[in-house]
């Protein structure tokens, strides 16, 4: 409570001061025998466009440092598309409560950016002037969550809105506020701010939209419409120095590339390669959830494509990133990821377990080799060969044990789908990952790990009849992978010299 009343008065201190200059400047410029208005209207700045425009200077490559003027530009609702019928009513609802309550209150991000691509967002943040304690007394069964920066959980009958209290650089916070790794990484950036404070501090331009309902309009301080319209990703601020604290907006960086078919701005571009390794201090738990929005949200092939341009692949996943120069490496990976995009875009049910598997597969499968040309039975060589591939990758992103063991178990129907006589093909069918197992089987022939023909008979068992799979069942060779020695069956081992009889 104390810190947050702290935050509140350095708040109200830099408002106080931001309207005395504004004052002060607005009087130097009037001139005694200029009309009222004429002075509105050099106020407000409108053009023939009716868009409100304030100057400010951009650095090289477009990019704005978070601290300096930015431009105001506000497109009345006549020179936009976005309309509030396609925004939530949950979202709507916050936005009336904090307005009523006194605050302000504007749907910002992806909300806003998808609604004027004609996309149809699947959430609404809201961004406000409250603190999150001031806020939460306006919602019942509202929830502060976060650390490193705190936001406020807001549900509205079935949904969740997001509220951010507007941001300040983290530079103007007091150390219980704001705290940097020696990597340049923000740990914390509790510093609030104002709506324009708040826009510089976003990620890219194109998320840094404001849409309120008084008046209808969008605001944008950091030229976001005009890289919607030229279709650019490009970074608020020096981009090397918002990467370090942050390298996730790497990923972002390639995400939003990816889903809105935009360009990458060269200066956002040209750091990746040498910040790439800033990847290993963000927390394997978070990665995996970053990875789940790269490769599971319908672009993954395409996703997949923009992370090995910029050299970010191969600190997601560095056991397959190693082993892609093989074509057949490369078209597994592919063919995984096009599956689960085509999947996504029929609303198919998708798991990470099968995406995990593909993309660790070969790296299994290589290591397994080695131990089975070193003498190790076939099933234990698989067994080690997965414990060693699936550590490595934990120190890279967090695998769950909800998707781990599914994973693996689609790795050891491998060896039994090969074996199809007496029961077992009955057994192997009635599995519960048979036909995760089965689908993976008809990408490993795609990709030509290995020949053509099981996936084939597995398909025509599973569309016969009762005494059509028993004559398949005859039909097909009874010996799978050999799983080295066995021993005879039978009694215990006679002794040397003992008789046969005896």
């Amino acid at each position: 409570m104390f810190n947050t009343l702290i935050s509140s008065i350095k708040r109200w201190h830099r408002n106080t001061k931001s309207e005395e200059t504004s004052q002060e400047a607005n009087s130097a410029d009037a001139t005694p025998h200029s009309s009222s208005k004429d002075a509105d209207r050099a106020h407000r700045g409108r053009g023939k466009s009716g868009r409100e425009k304030q100057s400010a200077p951009r650095k090289a490559g477009g990019a704005r440092e978070p601290n300096t003027p930015s431009s105001r530009i506000v497109v009345p609702r006549n020179d936009h598309n976005l309309s509030r019928r396609n925004v939530s009513r949950a979202a709507l609802t916050v936005m009336k409560r904090l307005q009523e309550g006194g605050f302000q209150a504007y749907i910002v991000g992806g909300g806003v950016r998808d609604l004027l691509l004609g996309g149809h967002p699947k959430d609404f943040d809201v961004a406000t002037d409250a603190t999150p304690e001031e806020a939460k007394q306006l919602f019942r069964g509202a929830r502060i969550v976060g650390r490193r920066f705190r936001i406020l959980h807001a549900r509205i009958g079935r949904e969740v809105i997001e509220v951010t209290t507007f941001r300040g650089h983290h530079s103007d916070g007091e150390e219980h506020e704001a705290q940097q790794s020696e990597h340049g990484m923000l740990l914390r950036d509790n510093v609030y701010g104002d709506l324009e404070s708040d826009a510089v501090r976003r990620d890219f331009t194109v998320n840094a939209l404001y849409y309120t309902t008084q008046g209808f309009e969008i605001h944008d301080y950091t030229g976001g419409m005009q890289d919607i319209e030229d279709r650019l990703i490009r970074m608020i601020g020096d981009p090397e120095t918002r990467y370090k604290e942050d390298p996730v907006r790497m990923l972002r960086a390639v995400r939003f590339a990816a889903k809105l078919d935009f360009d990458i701005e060269p200066a956002t571009a040209a750091p990746l390669q040498q910040t790439a390794p800033l990847l290993r201090n963000i927390a394997p738990a978070r990665l995996f959830d970053e990875v789940l929005k790269l490769l599971m949200s319908g672009h993954g092939e395409r996703t997949f494509e923009l992370l090995r341009e910029f050299h970010l692949w191969g600190h997601l996943f560095p056991d397959n990133a190693r082993l892609l120069d093989n074509p057949e490496v490369e078209a597994l990976t592919r063919l995984a990821l096009r599956n689960t995009d085509r999947r996504i875009r029929n609303d198919q049910r998708v798991t990470p377990a099968f995406l995990y598997a593909a993309l660790l597969w070969p790296a299994v499968n290589f290591e397994q080799k080695f131990l089975t040309e070193n003498g190790t039975p076939l099933v234990p060589a698989l067994a080690q060969a997965a414990q060693k591939v699936v550590s490595a990758q934990l120190t890279h992103t967090a695998i769950p044990k909800r998707f781990s063991i599914p994973m693996r178990e689609i790795w050891e129907q491998q060896l039994r789908l090969p074996r199809r006589g007496g029961e077992r093909a009955y057994r192997t069918m009635e599995h519960p990952r048979f036909r995760a197992a089965y689908d993976f089987l008809l990408l490993r022939e795609e990709s030509q790990e290995i020949p053509a023909g099981l996936g084939q008979w597995w398909t025509e068992f599973q569309q016969a009849d009762d005494e059509q799979k028993q004559q398949m069942i005859k039909d097909a060779p009874r010996n799978g992978p050999k799983n080295g020695r066995r021993r005879k069956r039978g009694g215990r081992r006679r002794a040397p010299n003992q008789p046969k009889n005896s």
